[in-house]
């Protein structure tokens, strides 16, 4: 820990290089930590993460309860959000997917995804991991806030896929104190980073990306200027479209079905 200005107490910024300020201590899972927050990109982050082997002893916390109302919400903004790239048949690459149930749900619409996770188990999406094939989007619901490296696991994803859709709550300005913003989520210790707007325009811009956002939750960086009204526009019709691409792609429930038979006979 670094002495900014001789008194108070500063970090690097996991972000952007930068120094990280402290402005709040809690407590996560029993370990006191402070926040620190980067003036230069708009990062807030805990203290070095030393408890993620303990937080991810399960790796979906059991205060998860939108779990299952989210992955619904989220297969019509990926399908969205292919229509606003004008690539409906793109492969779509769901990184640290959980349990895979935003995968199948994909593939029963018509989409061609695919699942990756290093802490879960594939359980509803067997047989459609990802092995290096050529990705149009990558999807990364909620895992922001879980980088304990932000910088180098950014860039290994950017590599994988030239768009990337994902969803992290923005702070609120100015940053709140732990106790103040239930998203910092001190009780199960995996949300570690937090960002603003600022901070994802500093990303899209280290990444050569364009950024897209709602303003609260979901954002977008495409390798090509996408319009903002095109995907707000789909976004708000998300419900109709998935039925829609369904219909006109064709569903992969029983062709994955037939797939996976068949492979089990080899």
């Amino acid at each position: 820990m670094k002495q900014h200005n001789g008194a108070t107490p500063a970090e690097t910024c996991r972000c952007c290089g930068a120094d990280a300020t402290r402005f709040a201590e809690s407590k996560v899972l029993g370990h006191t930590t402070g926040y620190y927050r980067c003036a230069a990109c708009g990062y807030v982050q805990t203290g070095d993460p030393h408890w993620l082997k303990e937080a991810y002893r399960e790796p979906i916390n059991a205060e998860d309860t939108g779990i299952m109302a989210r992955n619904r919400k989220n297969v019509g903004c990926v399908v969205a959000t292919l229509w606003a790239l004008e690539k409906p048949r793109g492969l779509v690459l769901d990184e640290a997917g959980g349990y895979g149930v935003l995968v199948r749900m994909l593939r029963d619409a018509g989409i061609d995804a695919r699942w990756r996770d290093k802490y879960c188990d594939n359980l509803f999406a067997r047989g459609f991991e990802y092995h290096g094939e050529e990705v149009e989007l990558a999807t990364a619901f909620e895992v922001f806030e879980h980088l304990p490296s932000p910088r180098t696991e950014l860039a290994a994803l950017m590599d994988t896929a030239p768009n990337l859709l994902f969803s992290t709550e923005l702070l609120p300005s100015p940053s709140p104190k732990p106790a103040d913003w239930w998203y910092y989520a001190p009780e199960h210790g995996q949300h570690i980073g937090f960002y603003s707007l600022q901070t994802l325009d500093h990303l899209a811009r280290r990444y050569g990306r364009h950024l897209l956002s709602d303003g609260r939750n979901l954002h977008l960086f495409s390798s090509q200027p996408v319009s903002a009204a095109r995907w707000k526009a789909l976004m708000a019709i998300r419900t109709l479209l998935v039925p829609a691409t369904q219909f006109h792609l064709g569903s992969r429930t029983w062709r994955d079905h037939l797939a996976l038979k068949e492979r089990r006979r080899d």
